[in-house]
């Protein structure tokens, strides 16, 4: 399973977001402690907020802080929700399902059952547990700080 860039961004926003929870943080903090493109944060920002994973505050003193609790915001649910349903029917080299062996191979249903383990796994987890693992990524996630 290839993870995007959005949801990589997405993961990354939100641990930045868990570990400032008494704050709002800007998009260009954010983008300058996690090396991103603010535009393409900025896409995520809106998708997050509009999801209830993040609360977002417009204007001069504005910012993101966490819509949720790290530990209500589950790993698989963020990664279903920016990656989209990932076809389970489709051939993986055809966008538009044009393969002449979809009716009798089997590749389909292998992957299908790939992707339901796959996320299958990440359910188990959520934000929570993924920064309790670690001080040195919280230390990393505080590395630099812009001023506002």
């Amino acid at each position: 399973m290839r993870v995007t860039k959005r949801t990589s961004i997405a993961i990354r926003l939100l641990m930045y977001c868990a570990t400032n929870p008494d704050r709002l943080v800007t998009k260009s903090e954010v983008a300058g402690v996690c090396d991103l493109s603010e535009n393409h944060l900025a896409q995520v920002v809106n998708q997050l907020g509009r999801l209830g994973y993040l609360d977002t505050q417009r204007g001069r003193n504005g910012g993101v802080r966490l819509g949720r609790p790290p530990r209500e915001i589950g790993i698989g649910q963020v990664f279903r929700a920016i990656e989209g349903c990932v076809p389970s029917d489709a051939c993986m080299a055809d966008a538009d399902c044009t393969c002449v062996f979809l009716g009798a191979c089997a590749l389909r249903h292998i992957l299908s059952d790939a992707t339901d383990a796959f996320y299958g796994h990440l359910d188990q987890f959520t934000l929570a547990d993924v920064l309790s693992e670690s001080a040195q990524l919280t230390g990393l996630l505080h590395r630099v700080r812009i001023p506002a």
